[in-house]
């Protein structure tokens, strides 16, 4: 049987070492972004066509701004649509591993 060189690392690791991890940082972040923007609109009851109206922009903008998979969102486009549900936008750097 041979020996897995990944036993007893961690995910962060592997995907370090694979190359991989800011990339699946980067779409962690995203996905969470969209899904705050979305339980943010849900409670304001806002429609997509609303939220575009609000964010002077259009609805496939939206949808994008929404696709927890597309990571191109411009800051801009992050901050209008936080503005439109009422939040602000709170970046941070932090100290790599």
């Amino acid at each position: 049987m041979k020996n897995n060189p990944y036993v007893g690392s961690s995910l962060d690791n592997f995907l370090q070492e694979e190359g991989l991890l800011e990339e699946i940082n980067l779409i962690a972040v995203k996905r969470v972004i969209a899904w705050q923007i979305e339980q943010a609109m849900e409670q304001k009851n806002l429609t997509k066509t609303e939220m575009a109206a609000q964010m002077q922009t259009s609805t496939s903008s939206v949808d994008q701004l929404l696709d927890p998979e597309d990571a191109s969102v411009t800051l801009e486009t992050i901050e209008r649509a936080a503005r439109a549900v009422g939040k602000r936008v709170h970046f941070e750097l932090v100290d790599a591993e």
